[in-house]
């Protein structure tokens, strides 16, 4: 039987309709999305199971994961979570064109989520989105309301122009770690938009290829920062990589470690192995969890790295591969199980 531990559920993913951001929205952009929406960027794959777990659709209707009682219901009561920090969906807005309409977007849902959400249940902390496509347009909103006690991280998209070390990105980074605030990662747009294609190889045909190479966008955007010196450069900047997978970290390490023996010259700004930057700056989040057929070989790649203290639950609610907290991980021995669903995250939030 496994044992119960404290939960924090670092990925809830709470959606709005678009007109209930037009009050916290400025003239012409109020406008436009009164008249046509807000116009997300999305991948464009079509899932045959859909996007959302259908009961979390709210009895009256609209859209699933939009009803704060509800997910107090189905989320934070029948599986005892103390907090969930809501994640939202507007970090896809990075994949759009405009980049000041993509931040007064960010900056209308902010202010909608903190009016309207984390004031609804004890247990809801919020993440802050910016958009990507002006970083200094970020930095000023991630000063404006990073402050806000229930406020425990940034949030940003995977889907981006360039990889997300290079020093274009770094206004965000600088002000994420001014406010003493994690900056989360989060797929949801690759190949859409103004992004870039999904996988290393172009456009996949079908759902199934684009939600499995995922991982690749991770891959990428952690090499980048710590080649580019992130963690140097902002040595108390914590970075979170969300629904990207897990079992892909350590033979990406090793080779990064490899290479860093014998190309150091070209990274003269590290001075220790970038698996060490990793282990010291990065977290991952659980869903989705690869799961072998046996069990025990993904203990046995945890294993392989400092998995009981970089991995964080998260649970990915309302959408159609949801991960409930008894039904992952169930080898994991209790101290590393309860580092995994509650201690990491309650540190890394100061929660």
């Amino acid at each position: 039987m496994v044992e119960r531990t404290k939960i924090i559920d670092t990925d809830v993913h709470n959606y709005q309709a678009d007109a209930a951001l037009l009050p916290y929205l400025p003239e012409p952009w109020r406008t436009r999305v009164a008249a046509s929406g807000i116009g997300y960027a999305y991948s464009g794959y079509y899932s045959h199971v859909g996007v959302m777990k259908k009961d979390a659709i709210p009895p009256e209707g609209g859209i699933a994961g939009s009803d704060p009682d509800l997910l107090v219901k189905q989320l934070v009561e029948a599986y005892d979570v103390e907090y969930a920090v809501l994640t939202g969906v507007v970090y896809n807005i990075s994949a759009t064109h405009d980049p000041d309409y993509a931040a007064a977007i960010c900056s209308a849902y902010n202010d909608y989520l903190i009016a309207e959400w984390l004031g609804k249940h004890r247990a809801f902390k919020g993440a802050i989105a910016v958009s990507t496509l002006d970083p200094q347009l970020a930095a000023r909103e991630i000063d404006r309301v990073g402050g806000h006690p229930d406020i425990v991280e940034v949030i940003i998209s995977s889907a981006a122009r360039s990889p997300l070390g290079q020093r274009f990105y770094h206004p965000i980074y600088e002000a994420a770690e001014r406010n003493g605030l994690p900056v989360a990662i989060h797929p949801g747009a690759e190949g859409g938009g103004s992004s870039t294609p999904p996988t290393a190889a172009g456009y996949p045909a079908r759902y199934i290829e684009w939600h499995t190479c995922l991982s690749q966008m991770f891959m990428a955007h952690l090499v980048s920062m710590v080649c580019e010196g992130v963690f140097v450069k902002y040595p108390k900047l914590k970075v979170v990589l969300v629904e990207g997978g897990i079992a892909w970290l350590p033979p990406l390490l090793w080779r990064l470690d490899k290479n860093y023996k014998a190309l150091r010259a070209s990274v003269p700004w590290l001075t220790r192995l970038p698996s060490e930057y990793v282990r010291d700056h990065c977290f991952l989040t659980t869903q989705p969890i690869e799961e072998p057929d046996n069990p025990q070989h993904l203990i046995d790649l945890f294993n392989m790295f400092d998995a009981e203290n970089m991995i964080l639950y998260s649970s990915d609610y309302p959408h159609w591969d949801f991960d409930a907290p008894d039904a992952i991980l169930k080898k994991l021995k209790p101290e590393a199980r309860r580092k995994v669903f509650y201690e990491n995250a309650k540190t890394l939030y100061r929660l």
